[in-house]
């Protein structure tokens, strides 16, 4: 892995006013809360794109002699609610407390799936009158020490920079960045349990949260978004019969840094299919994700950086099984194969005009630096597909119109067959300009 290093550059969510929809903070006892009883608010994003590609990148199989394969080159604009949110803590006690959060995604989707088990377990596609939303996190938190807290329910995954840092305003770009939201489920939430809190001596400080939720299912993966697609939740109970174990340590130490590392182990995602034993002739399927992220803000800079990396066992097997198992009406995707590993990084660095000008606005100009690969490598006898390789930057303007209120507008550019950063692939780039508005925050607190 030397030849993809990046020395992670990182940052701080923009404003101390910024808001995270997670389990309620961890405080000493002593501390005065933000709320009494109760508080209600969201968050959510709009983004329109002006895009010069296709919809297919795996347009012709390899390129010809003096021209380019992938995608086709086609002027189409797109505009979009990519997420609206609303979400409430209440505290029964000042020890016991609900919180949740309800995401209207992408206007919110009328279908579900279920297994008809009477007709050989086909799966069934019915539309529901007046759409679904989805229940991105409902969980019941016990406030025991500062070092000790537990939470039972719906639960964000803290896998990775953008898992654990989701809301809008905590990343630069119109969209959230696809280094980890290429393959790793985003916002990626299990149903679990979680034990968390946060020490430490002097100017050093730890926080820590241990996961045991919900685990991935093989029936998902693909050749497109590697395990994304197999978090559980089409259903009406998701399967725990090999659960998810996670972990999270964030440190403090230096002044305006923090460093982050999490973690992701499934023993066996075949054994939480849809269907028992659809697995068992190839034996267990591991999944294991480890992901390095770090965050740095002063008062003129602000930087992000992230390096994900991910394995599956017998990526071989679920390709060969994924293939034909899937019938047309199920959820999922016949694409393969599935690799046996992924990866991606990036590294993002913004400064802050209006410190370095008195009469200027809130103006963050950045540049974001991408790499990701959800077929980086497979076992032997697989084929990867270089088109998924994704060597990307982008350069963009945020205006903080208000602390939780950001307008931004970004151009992307991606070379497609390279992990070089300044190199060009054999296929067709893809460029795109986009502009969006997001918002956070607290709307009534009692």
């Amino acid at each position: 892995m030397s030849h993809f290093h990046l020395k992670a550059i990182a940052s701080l969510i923009i404003s101390a006013s910024a808001l995270t929809f997670l389990t309620p903070s961890v405080k000493a006892d002593d501390d005065k809360d933000e709320y009494t009883k109760f508080r209600f608010g969201g968050y959510g994003e709009m983004v329109a794109s002006f895009k010069d590609y296709g919809i297919n990148r795996l347009n012709g199989t390899t390129p010809a002699d003096g021209e380019k394969a992938g995608n086709s080159r086609l002027h189409r604009n797109t505009i979009a609610i990519p997420r609206f949110v609303l979400a409430l803590d209440y505290k029964f006690s000042p020890k016991w407390i609900l919180g949740a959060e309800i995401e209207f995604e992408a206007g919110g989707t009328g279908t579900a799936y279920e297994i008809e088990n009477s007709e050989n377990g086909e799966y069934e596609t019915e539309i529901e009158k007046g759409g679904e939303v989805a229940l991105e996190q409902f969980h019941i938190t016990r406030l025991i020490h500062r070092a000790f807290n537990i939470s039972a329910g719906h639960l964000i995954v803290p896998v990775g920079l953008t898992n654990a840092h989701h809301e809008p305003i905590n990343f630069f770009g119109t969209t959230r960045p696809q280094s980890e939201t290429t393959f790793l489920p985003s916002t990626w939430h299990e149903t679990g349990i979680k034990f968390y809190g946060a020490f430490g001596l002097g100017k050093t400080s730890f926080n820590y949260e241990a996961m045991i939720v919900a685990g991935l299912n093989a029936n998902g993966f693909e050749r497109d978004s590697w395990i994304a697609a197999g978090k559980q939740g089409y259903f009406e109970t998701d399967n725990f019969t090999s659960p998810g174990y996670v972990a999270r340590i964030d440190w403090k130490g230096i002044s305006n840094l923090r460093l982050g590392v999490s973690g992701y182990y499934c023993r066996d995602a075949g054994s939480n299919s849809d269907k028992p034993h659809v697995y068992s002739s190839i034996g267990r399927i591991p999944v294991a994700i480890g992901s390095f992220d770090a965050t740095y803000s002063c008062r003129y800079l602000t930087g992000r950086g992230n390096l994900t990396y991910g394995y599956v066992g017998n990526s071989a097997g679920v390709s060969s099984i994924n293939r034909t198992l899937l019938s047309g009406k199920s959820p999922y995707s016949r694409l393969v194969p599935v690799a046996k590993n992924a990866l991606s990084y990036g590294v993002e660095l913004g400064t802050n005009l209006g410190k370095y000008i008195s009469s200027c606005p809130q103006l963050m100009p950045y540049a974001r630096y991408e790499y990701y690969n959800p077929q980086q490598a497979g076992e032997k006898g697989q084929t990867m597909d270089r088109r998924f390789k994704v060597s990307q930057w982008q350069v963009g303007l945020n205006w903080f119109a208000l602390p939780n209120l950001v307008i931004k507008a970004d151009y992307t550019t991606r070379q497609i067959g390279t992990e070089k950063v300044f190199g060009t692939g054999p296929y067709n780039s893809e460029n795109e300009f986009a502009i969006g508005i997001a918002y956070i925050g607290w709307f009534i607190k009692k």
